[in-house]
């Protein structure tokens, strides 16, 4: 019953996900109509624009991720995530009520700031969930963008108008499931509301308050609230730790400079989000109608978008399997081989056509599985596992801020890129990048599979703590 409730409140946040995964794929079934002289729009998009519309996510995130940390610890994680899930309901509600293109491009920016749930939800997730399961309810939250994904696709062969009608409705279904959710123990903890923390523990693992697994529990908390900062702190207490002593407050940057397991850990995880913008699925994500129009002409780019998202839902999926079973490490490292391999397949098809066309989308297909085995769902994984509670709110934000700045980066310049070196050659840029990817990972990450945080931290005090594959 304990699983029952983990899993019931992951869904729940999960619907979060879900509906983020709408708004980020909607440019793509809208490109056309914006563009187009029969627009629904006051007038027709400019090429700009388009790109604008594209990007607008990422600089949504960027916007609000920096503040989500502080809210994080104001408001409680969960009336975070519904202040997040709102900011979808008003964006849609802007773009439903007027036709005009500088208020569709507000209201798609004030939906994109939801993107920040990227950060939202894995910490959420790991802060209430048992290390054995923790890997899989946090991949199997971020499935449901995916899944988003391709309703998203499905939903713009409807009217304009009864397409953003859903939208809207989706989004306030989703804002008034969170009310459901319970609060973290961590930030109960965190505020001093020991009994609340522990009522809450006892619910996720359907327990009595008593129990010895509650106070297991607390006391990892404890331990991760009160860590030793690699060997700065006495023998003598590491051999008799007072859990309920409070060390000295150290600053944010006081704390990087005294705990190296913490630098490289937050090394680690831009690494990692590197990998999850430049290997390049973002771009076929968001632009799939356009680039499957281009590089599968013969094909429905409906047809072949939907079917994109669904081995996008498949990968992720299987990642919820593997997760903690294989562990975070193999999948990346072996993942991003795989991908390297069929986005260089990819790039030489495009640029010499040396298969039929179908195999065009099939190499897209086999290479955005590979992606979401890996770069497309560990690093979520990880960030919301490697860092103590005193730096997590810190670390995750640099580390989610740089991804997004990338990820804008990207979808801003994908057109004028693709017009100057071709799709083929950009493709097998990006297989540039899964191969050093690959090779990243096998030296620098270490498994964090079934581990607490604190064990984590120390597979960060040097290399020779990592596993091998």
């Amino acid at each position: 019953m304990g699983v029952i409730n983990q899993v019931s409140s992951c869904v729940i946040v999960g619907f979060l996900c879900f509906s983020t995964g709408i708004v980020f794929c909607w440019p793509s079934s809208m490109i056309k109509v914006f563009s187009s002289e029969n627009t629904t729009l006051n007038r027709v998009m400019t090429d700009t624009e388009i790109s604008l519309l594209g990007s607008l996510p990422p600089i949504g995130a960027l916007c609000t991720i920096p503040l989500t940390g502080k809210v994080f610890d104001t408001l409680g994680r969960k009336y975070t995530l519904i202040v997040i899930s709102l900011s979808q309901v008003i964006g849609w509600a802007i773009i439903c009520s007027f036709k005009y293109v500088v208020t569709v491009l507000i209201g798609f920016f004030i939906a994109g700031l939801s993107a920040c749930m990227y950060l939202a939800v894995p910490v959420y997730i790991g802060e209430f969930s048992q290390e054995s399961i923790r890997g899989s309810l946090t991949s199997g939250a971020l499935v449901l963008f995916p899944v988003g994904s391709m309703v998203s696709y499905l939903l713009g062969t409807l009217d304009y108008h009864m397409m953003n009608y859903i939208c809207l409705t989706i989004s306030t279904v989703g804002t008034l499931m969170m009310f459901y959710l319970r609060e973290s123990p961590l930030y109960l903890m965190k505020k001093g509301l020991e009994k609340e923390a522990a009522v809450v523990i006892a619910y996720y693992r359907s327990v009595t308050v008593d129990s010895k697994e509650v106070q297991e529990e607390i006391g990892n908390i404890k331990r991760a609230l009160n860590p030793d900062l690699d060997d700065s702190t006495p023998e003598t207490e590491k051999l008799q730790p007072d859990l309920n002593k409070q060390r000295e407050k150290l600053s944010t940057w006081q704390f990087l400079k005294k705990s190296r397991s913490t630098r490289r850990a937050l090394f680690v995880s831009l690494i990692l989000y590197t990998a999850t913008v430049f290997q390049g699925q973002v771009v076929v994500q968001v632009y799939a109608e356009p680039l499957f129009s281009a590089a599968v002409p013969s094909m429905s780019a409906t047809l072949c978008s939907v079917l994109f998202a669904a081995v996008t839902i498949l990968g992720a999926l299987t990642v919820v399997y593997l997760v903690d079973r294989l562990g975070r490490r193999p999948l990346m490292i072996y993942s991003s081989i795989l991908a390297s391999i069929f986005a260089a397949s990819l790039g030489t098809q495009i640029q010499f056509s040396w298969a039929p066309d179908w195999m065009t989308a099939v190499f897209i297909y086999i290479f955005c599985f590979a992606y979401a085995l890996g770069a497309g769902t560990i690093p979520f994984t990880m960030s919301a596992e490697i860092f103590l509670p005193e730096i997590k709110n810190f670390a995750t934000i640099v580390s989610f801020e740089y991804s997004f700045i990338g990820c804008f980066f990207v979808l801003f310049i994908f057109h004028p890129l693709v017009a100057a070196l071709g799709l083929g050659t950009l493709f097998c840029m990006f297989a540039g990048v899964c191969i050093l990817t690959a090779i990243f990972c096998y030296f620098f990450m270490p498994e964090t599979k079934g581990l607490t945080v604190d064990v984590i931290q120390h597979k960060f005090y040097s290399p020779r703590s990592q596993n091998k594959v």
